[in-house]
């Protein structure tokens, strides 16, 4: 038999433990072990280096193994200091003791999951927690998303609820002026009937009192003459034509007293978030304070408020009271302007800031614009159908500048301005009554 020392560590090792054996037992297949190793790693019955099963409960000693183990103990006492100081080291990874495979510290956790070609359960739960946590980064970022949203139409729900409430008592102010004006042109109405009534009655007393008082006795015995019959007085009836003749038309031709026309009405829903309307919608003032809901049709880069109607064709005019204000734009967009973020080329503007007017097209830089004096107010006159837009100021008679473009699409008038003090607003338009007979002739 060969002597111990001329066998390698490594052919003395117990597959397990990776140490020297003690008390060897041999398995059916042929591989020997340390009998506790192989009492800790037997609970699937299978070989802890081939994986054959077995069915035995117990399994003999290799005694020749066993001698051949305490030989080369003996003689390589030093070596088994060193391969005891190896295995105390830990795996990094896995926190288990290294063992010598190939004169190379081995972790058996990896080793026997490599040979299964699967991973240990910490590193296998390591490295999905990783693949969630990178899937559930996109997750999370939409529920930000959807958060904000979310709140953002929390918030829109109760603007809407206040904007109702506040234009539902604005339409009946507005009716209530007109009802109370309507009840006071009744009153005078009736007024005016019940005292041509009075008037009346009062001139038929006064003739049938005169009649009464006549002696007509006396007066037979003067026969030298003939005394006339007494006669109805004319004019005497209610002059009904006068009350009830084109009284609704009479009533609504005094109501141009009350009732003004702006040739432009603002739309609050694309209002810059610092614009306030007034509740007439003809006017706006800049406020710092004042929050609104960041609904897809408001400007939230470009201090700018669209009018509720555009223009598809024709010829179109209204006049913008500028005042004193410091800082104002005026003009035109179109439908498709970009409400959210800089402006692209979607606008066409007269533009004052600094002292300095400027006339800004749609693309390449402002055009600057002399005016003298400063204008108080600012008219726009658009021609949609030949495709010009030209500024002036009407107490002056001046023109400012002409846009030439041909509109693909609907423009809307627009203005703005940054003015803490000020407020820009359009100016109503005077309001005529042409009256066509039914030959349409004047």
């Amino acid at each position: 038999m060969a002597s111990g020392s001329s066998f390698r560590e490594e052919d003395l090792s117990c597959p397990v433990c990776r140490d020297i054996f003690k008390d060897p037992v041999l398995v059916p297949c042929g591989h020997s072990f340390c009998e506790t190793c192989l009492l800790e790693t037997w609970k699937q019955r299978e070989c802890p280096v081939c994986r054959r099963k077995c069915s035995k409960d117990w399994y003999p000693p290799n005694l020749s193994l066993e001698s051949l183990c305490e030989t080369f103990s003996q003689s390589h006492t030093g070596s088994q200091k060193s391969t005891s100081k190896i295995s105390s080291a830990l795996c990094g990874l896995h926190g288990e003791t290294l063992e010598l495979e190939d004169k190379q510290p081995v972790c058996l956790v990896w080793q026997d999951t490599r040979q299964r070609n699967h991973k240990p359960l910490a590193e296998a739960v390591q490295d999905h927690k990783e693949e969630l946590q990178t899937a559930l980064k996109p997750l999370q970022a939409k529920l930000e998303v959807c958060n904000k949203v979310k709140l953002s139409c929390d918030q829109t729900a109760w603007y809407i609820k206040n904007q109702a409430q506040n234009t539902e008592r604005q339409i009946k102010e507005e009716f209530q002026k007109l009802h109370r004006f309507l009840r006071e042109e009744e009153e005078a109405s009736i007024a005016t009937l019940r005292e041509e009534e009075e008037q009346k009655s009062q001139t038929m007393k006064e003739k049938i009192e005169e009649m009464n008082r006549q002696n007509y006795k006396a007066t037979v015995k003067r026969a030298h003459f003939t005394l006339p019959d007494p006669q109805l007085v004319s004019g005497a009836l209610i002059d009904v034509a006068k009350h009830l003749g084109n009284l609704q038309f009479r009533v609504w031709e005094k109501m141009q007293g009350i009732v003004k026309y702006s040739p432009v009405i603002l739309d609050p829903n694309t209002a810059y978030r610092y614009f306030v309307l007034s509740e007439d919608l003809t006017s706006l003032r800049f406020c710092a304070s004042q929050q609104l809901p960041d609904n897809p049709e408001r400007f939230d880069y470009n201090a700018l408020v669209m009018g509720s109607e555009g223009f598809n064709s024709g010829t179109h005019s209204w006049d913008v009271e500028v005042g004193d204000s410091t800082v104002w734009s005026v003009g035109v967009v179109q439908e498709s302007a970009q409400r959210k973020g800089n402006m692209k080329p979607e606008r066409w503007i007269v533009y004052y800031s600094g002292g300095k007017y400027r006339a800004c097209p749609t693309s390449g830089p402002g055009v600057p614009i002399t005016m003298r004096p400063k204008p108080q107010r600012i008219r726009v006159l658009l021609d949609r159908d030949r495709g010009q837009l030209s500024f002036s100021d009407p107490d002056n008679n001046t023109h400012l500048h002409t846009f030439t473009h041909t509109f693909t699409e609907q423009v809307f008038p627009a203005m703005g301005h940054v003015s803490k003090v000020h407020r820009l607003r359009i100016v109503p338009g005077k309001i005529s009554i042409k009256m066509v007979d039914s030959q349409n002739r004047l």
